[in-house]
């Protein structure tokens, strides 16, 4: 009996969470971050990555955006034993949430849902 129960539960908490959701990685990825801010001006932000599905990426921002704000993330993705060269993957998406810190910095805790294509680069150049 509780064997069969074992069996059944997920190996890792992260797992029951995500259920038939895609996994969702909490990693730190350096980023840049371009778009078109809440008064529409345009800004460029360095800044990482907090957490990255296939669907949506997380980060903090000091630019001040709102939902359906379009943005462009430039990620480096560094060296490994599999991957034998840095890369540059370009992302794009729209904002589906924003969230404002009580930290000292003033930052936002933005979500971003990723549009469905992607482009990869070796990154050996500072993006434009």
């Amino acid at each position: 009996m509780e064997m069969a129960k074992s069996l059944h539960d997920p190996s890792t908490p992260g797992a029951a969470r995500a259920g038939k959701r895609e996994r969702s990685f909490e990693l730190s990825l350096p980023a840049l971050v371009k778009g078109l801010d809440a008064t529409g001006r345009k800004f460029e932000e360095r800044t990482a990555v907090c957490g990255i599905s296939a669907q949506e990426v997380s980060l903090r921002l000091k630019a001040r955006l709102m939902i359906d704000s379009r943005v462009t993330l430039f990620l480096d993705i560094p060296r490994t034993l599999i991957l034998e060269s840095p890369l540059r993957m370009v992302l794009s998406g729209g904002v589906v949430y924003v969230r404002l810190e009580e930290k000292a910095e003033k930052t936002q805790f933005i979500i971003v849902r990723l549009d469905r294509g992607f482009r990869l680069h070796p990154n050996s150049a500072p993006p434009a």
